[in-house]
């Protein structure tokens, strides 16, 4: 029996999933760690822990699992986006990566359009024209930019630019590499071409040196090293793979690798991503288009804020100690529309279809005939016609057909939402036998690359099997389309209100 390990290095733990040939799951082991707020809108880590992390989770699967390190016969890479790791000539690091969520690039993000054209809304048409996105906050380009103008000394001394996957990547291989669909979270690749662009490269003015060479998901990047294999317990030599940024890897792990195929993520934000045969984008940037994690495939992704994360505000706000169960078994018999009560998601700002930090949350239509479970029910509704916009978006784009989605994370144990969801979105949703998203994407992007399977496509249809299935009900269908009508119009409505507010 061949095994494979699948490591992903998220903000808040480093996990480690030793699979065997056959997909099942062997063992998991989890090292958890901190990141930092040092001052306001930072958000900052250092990457020693991603490494302990993947060392000491390696360690224990092994350990629990009693497989032979010999047996492994492939590592595959993934993990959070975006963050930015800035290394000098001898690999050492520079600062602390600044992550994903972080938000202090405000003003580099407007420079990046600016250089782009004459005015802002040209130069952000160029920009979205070439990596199919807009300058964010969260990406790596702008901070880029800001350790240049606010850190000259450290800009000084860069020698490498990495993302977080891709520094423990470098400690496991000593190699300097990254994947396609991780890069893409860079703004800094031509998305027809899935490498680097040299146009931004030199606009932004980053030495092209400076960035690592680019592989797909499923090419080997290097082999673990005689340090790393001390360290981990893996044999020297093992190919590593070059996985894929979470999202893309997280897609792979629930099969979401063909064009008509969604993978709905419902934690506490919610994440739409569907899987496309051409590099296209949404003219505005309001979606995210990048590589995917399997050769001549692309993706686009809308991001909402606050998706579960509503519904625990909610419960926590006003039904606390109430369980999950017990707060939606009511909402059940509450008919399709709430009788009304419409709710805006937008608790955090919003990212998808309004990059709107200013953005509100609101209950909209208040009567005296509607009860606890009205909101309750509102709430789900709300965050499902939050997640359509980023259907509707994709449909636009160029996103033709979409047969299924593949429903995820902790909000889709629940019954009752994912017959909303199936009902606002007018598709069957479907849930699948993997639960480990990111990770098992590694892991069988791993085994790919090792020749396990042919190619991404066959790894999922032998490992990935549809577990339940829930259907549009049409009245409700209906029922939703004209709530979606007025919900569609509230944001435009309330947006002047919202910066008011501050």
């Amino acid at each position: 029996m061949a095994y494979l390990i699948g490591i992903d290095s998220s903000t808040t733990a480093t996990k480690a999933l030793l699979i065997d040939e056959r997909g099942a799951i062997v063992a998991v082991a989890a090292t958890e760690y901190d990141f930092q707020t040092p001052h306001p809108l930072w958000s900052e880590q250092d990457p020693a822990l991603w490494w302990s992390g993947t060392v000491a989770s390696i360690r224990r699967v092994l350990a629990e699992s009693g497989v032979d390190p010999a047996a492994v016969v492939g590592v595959g890479l993934t993990g959070q986006m975006h963050g930015l790791v800035l290394l000098d000539a001898a690999g050492e690091v520079l600062r602390p990566s600044i992550l994903w969520n972080d938000q202090r690039t405000a003003s580099q993000c407007d420079e990046i359009r600016a250089r782009f054209g004459k005015s802002a809304r040209l130069g952000k048409a160029e920009l979205v024209r070439i990596t199919g996105n807009d300058a964010l906050t969260g990406f790596t380009a702008p901070k880029i930019l800001w350790v240049q103008e606010n850190e000259p000394d450290i800009y000084a001394r860069i020698d490498k630019i990495l993302l977080p996957k891709d520094y423990v990547r470098y400690r496991l291989t000593g190699d300097y590499a990254t994947d396609r669909a991780g890069a893409g979270g860079t703004l800094l690749v031509e998305l027809a071409t899935r490498d680097w662009s040299p146009a931004v490269v030199e606009i932004l003015g980053i030495r092209p040196e400076w960035l690592p060479p680019t592989h797909e998901g499923t090419q080997i990047t290097g082999v673990i090293s005689p340090a790393a294999a001390e360290a981990t317990g893996l044999k020297a030599g093992t190919p590593v793979v070059g996985g894929g940024g979470d999202q893309a890897a997280g897609a792979t792990g629930v099969g979401a690798v063909e064009e008509g195929i969604v993978a709905l993520s419902l934690g506490t934000s919610g994440v739409v991503f569907a899987s496309a045969d051409s590099p296209i984008y949404e003219p505005e940037g309001r979606l995210h288009a990048f590589p995917h994690s399997l050769p001549g495939k692309w993706h686009l992704m809308g991001v909402m804020l606050s998706a579960a994360g509503s519904l625990r505000w909610y419960r926590d706000t006003l039904a606390p100690g109430v369980a999950y169960d017990d707060l939606l078994a009511p909402a059940a018999a509450i008919p399709a529309g709430s009788d009304g009560l419409l709710f805006l998601p937008y608790l955090t700002g919003e990212r998808t279809p309004h990059p709107d930090p200013l953005a509100r949350g609101a209950f909209i239509g208040l009567t005296v005939r509607h009860s606890q479970a009205h909101l309750t029910r509102a709430v789900l509704e709300g965050v499902a016609f939050g997640l359509r916009d980023s259907f509707e978006l994709m449909k636009a784009a160029g996103l033709s057909e979409i047969r299924q989605v593949r429903v995820s994370g902790g909000g889709a144990r629940s019954p009752l939402w994912r017959q909303i969801l199936a009902d606002v979105l007018g598709s069957e949703l479907v849930t699948v036998n993997t639960t480990e998203g990111a990770a098992y994407g590694a892991a069988l992007l791993a085994g790919v690359g090792a020749g396990i399977w042919p190619d991404g496509e066959t790894a999922c249809r032998e490992t990935v099997r549809v577990t339940g299935s829930t259907t549009p009900n049409a009245d409700a269908v209906a029922v939703y389309e004209k709530a979606y009508g007025v919900y569609r119009g509230l944001y435009p409505a309330l947006k002047g209100s919202f910066e008011m507010l501050g």
